[in-house]
């Protein structure tokens, strides 16, 4: 039994849902976000009350139900609030310029790597060691994060690299002498 598919979701007063067959559209002050799922996941929408069923107690189904609530949800709330990853660049010389919708990135390499911006997604360079990713896709913008941070991974010796805001590194001691 399923305790995140039982739930139910509310729908905010400023917030659209359509469901029409498979696939769910959801239109928020923010956006638009549409989704196609599984045909065993049923989802019923009653006065600003979805309710998401299986048709049986298959294991695929019942992993499925727990997950078609959740992106639901997580479409929901992308609409109404967005959703933001802060990455932070630690290193001598490690920087980051916003040149329109795309990032400028000095990773110590003998180029600058230009990271270009997928639909949807917005950049924000507060300062030249921060960048915070946003969009209303959850999904995407957890990507677009992870391959931000894939251009120059940080580094256990020496903390050099590209980290999430709240990832914690844990640092290794080098090799000791004689």
């Amino acid at each position: 039994m399923s305790r995140i598919g039982n739930k139910l979701i509310t729908v905010p007063s400023d917030v659209t849902v359509k469901i029409d067959g498979l696939k769910v559209t959801v239109t928020g002050p923010k956006g638009t976000l549409e989704k196609e799922f599984d045909k065993n996941i049923s989802i019923e929408l009653n006065e600003n009350i979805i309710k998401v069923t299986r048709s049986n107690d298959e294991k695929q189904n019942r992993s499925l139900h727990g997950l078609t609530r959740t992106l639901i949800n997580n479409m929901i709330i992308g609409v109404t609030q967005m959703y933001s990853k802060e990455l932070q660049i630690n290193g001598v010389g490690y920087r980051v310029a916003k040149q329109g919708n795309n990032l400028n990135l000095t990773l110590g390499y003998s180029h600058p790597v230009v990271f270009e911006a997928p639909e949807g997604i917005d950049f924000e360079v507060p300062n030249a060691n921060t960048i915070i990713v946003k969009g209303i896709n959850k999904e995407l913008v957890g990507q677009t994060a992870a391959e931000i941070r894939e251009k120059r991974p940080p580094e256990v010796y020496r903390g050099k690299g590209i980290k999430y805001a709240d990832e914690v590194i844990r640092r290794k001691e080098g090799k000791t002498g004689k």
